[in-house]
């Protein structure tokens, strides 16, 4: 394992294996920004489509539902494909979603082609991950898949508040149309800059489905998909609130969404110091934390400089995921392919779940600012599902060793 991942290394330069770096980083982009576009365009949307912003939240969950349906599903489909080739009809699946998405006549048929382009999502990050792991030695893979995850981080400071400002000039199907050019960039990409290896391991989906299937593996997950459902349940709301609550124009949210996406640089850093000093605990920390800023965000909404603030630290909440991204990787034995797209999926089943929930408080009379109330109580949530997954731990069943951050795939 170790001799096919070195002398995959050893065939480029380091200044080729960072070109490629670069080039799975811009679907990361790509993904990011179409993922969280909406989210700043929410009321142009609304009153384009004659619609609700709860109505543009079920929009944002079926681009989510589509990650949770495509991820486990285009990773088990994929596992005999050459990665080069996958990488590139993924990311043009995820294109012509977009596009489509951009030229959608009405909210049903959005809603759909929002599903559509959310299928390949999971999938792309999970192979990019592998991909990026096997380019260098295996001291070095957790550093090569995290440059790759910088296009994630930088869509949610750069891409989406750029988007939210193109959709705002001109109108929110650019936003669309946007991503998808990305997408297709990025498909060039990588189709100059990944040469075929023709001696990649193969993944065996039979092993996959069955290393899959352990109760500290499906605890992982559950904490992803309930407790940072409350990241997405105020974050989706975040533009209507600061229009109708903060009472500062539109201007203004390209700014809180710059704000959010700081802090998930800031929480992405941190959550991986934390995992390398507290291993599993460090979940349970960031949990504890994400429900003081929740309960802390509606105390917020009254002034455009709290609300920076308080954007910046919902934003931190993205620390998260690189300890549980960890985690499952020491724990999925032969599952690494499934469990680096899974991953995915979990988190995209909180973007399903938070704005669903948040809709609903809404549309009771709650007002907007009851986001955080509800997100605090995913958070309390996770972290339940997270003590009955470290009470397990600690009980005797501890986490296999197992290749670190989704590297090389046992055949």
């Amino acid at each position: 394992m170790t001799a096919s991942t070195d002398s995959v290394s050893h065939n480029h330069s380091k200044g080729t294996v960072l070109l490629i770096e670069f080039a799975l980083a811009m679907g990361g982009f790509a993904i990011g920004t179409g993922e969280f576009t909406i989210m700043g365009l929410m009321p142009n949307m609304a009153q384009d489509l004659a619609i609700t912003e709860p109505q543009v939240g079920h929009v944002i969950s079926a681009y989510a539902l589509g990650v949770v349906v495509g991820a486990p599903l285009l990773a088990i489909i994929g596992a005999r494909f050459m990665r080069r080739k996958l990488l590139i009809a993924l990311m043009g699946f995820f294109a012509l979603g977009n596009l489509a998405s951009a030229l959608a006549p009405g909210y049903e048929s959005l809603m759909i082609y929002r599903f559509i382009a959310g299928l390949p999502h999971g999938a792309y990050f999970g192979v990019a991950a592998l991909v990026a792991a096997s380019l260098v030695p295996v001291n070095q893979r957790a550093k090569a898949v995290s440059r790759v995850m910088l296009g994630l981080t930088f869509a949610m400071l750069v891409g989406n508040p750029l988007a939210t400002w193109l959709g705002q000039l001109m109108d929110w199907r650019y936003a669309f149309g946007f991503v998808g050019s990305i997408a297709v960039l990025t498909m060039l990409l990588v189709f100059l800059f990944l040469p075929v290896n023709k001696d990649e391991p193969r993944s065996n989906p039979i092993k996959e489905l069955k290393s899959f299937n352990r109760p500290q593996v499906w605890l992982a997950l559950a904490i992803g998909s309930i407790g940072f459902a409350g990241m997405f349940c105020v974050f989706s709301y975040l533009a209507p609130t600061l229009l109708e609550v903060t009472k500062v124009s539109k201007g203004w949210i390209p700014f809180a969404l710059a704000a959010f996406g700081m802090g998930g640089i800031v929480g992405n850093l941190a959550g991986g110091w934390l995992f390398d000093r507290l291993k599993f605990k460090a979940v349970g920390w960031i949990l504890i934390w994400s429900t003081a800023v929740l309960m802390l965000y509606p105390l917020a909404s009254g002034a455009i400089w709290s609300m920076l603030i308080a954007s910046f630290a919902i934003g931190t909440m993205v620390a998260l995921a690189t300890p549980l991204q960890t985690h499952l990787m020491d724990i999925a034995g032969d599952a690494q392919t499934l469990a680096a797209a899974s991953n995915h999926a979990a988190f995209n089943i909180a973007n399903a779940l938070g704005p669903w929930l948040g809709g609903i408080a809404i549309t009771a009379g709650l007002g907007w600012t009851s986001t955080g109330y509800v997100g605090a109580a995913m958070a309390v949530a996770g972290l339940l599902v997270f003590l009955i997954a470290w009470k397990q731990q600690r009980g005797g069943q501890q986490p296999e060793e197992s290749v670190p951050v989704a590297g090389e795939q046992r055949a």
